[in-house]
């Protein structure tokens, strides 16, 4: 049953490391092409339809899982520093994932306050933490 937990863990965690690297770039087409109406129109239902639709999904899977091998396997926490640093960036990613949302809530309601290159670099920190929590998940280095 564990291992069952821990593959849809995984398809859970890279359907939600999906929506963290397009919703930000669609943030910068919404943005850049803000004055095409129709465009933008276009853009903010498939901004929509990606955090709901997949992304909050994919992030209820993820935690229900994370949980479940949690409860089932609680030794993970005597492993060593890797799994507190693990879930540490996973309250991190969690932060990004939640102001993705309202992010996206402004451009729905055309509040433009950022740039496209403001985007381009926000899209950037879900790379940075996936990175990180990945290495931490499978070398465990501490």
């Amino acid at each position: 049953m564990y291992l069952w937990i821990k593959a849809f863990h995984i398809i859970g965690f890279v359907s939600w490391m999906a929506v963290l690297f397009y919703l930000p770039r669609l943030f910068v087409y919404h943005v850049e092409n803000k004055d095409k109406q129709e465009f933008v129109s276009v853009i903010k239902i498939m901004e929509k339809r990606l955090f709901f639709g997949i992304g909050l999904i994919a992030f209820l899977i993820t935690y229900i899982t994370g949980t479940s091998m949690i409860i089932l396997n609680p030794q993970l926490f005597k492993t060593g520093m890797w799994f507190h640093l693990k879930l540490t960036l996973v309250g991190l990613m969690t932060v990004y994932f939640f102001h993705n949302w309202i992010e996206m809530k402004k451009l729905q309601a055309e509040v433009y306050t950022k740039t496209g290159k403001f985007y381009r670099m926000y899209n950037e920190i879900p790379t940075i933490l996936f990175v990180l929590i990945a290495i931490f998940a499978v070398v465990r280095p501490f």
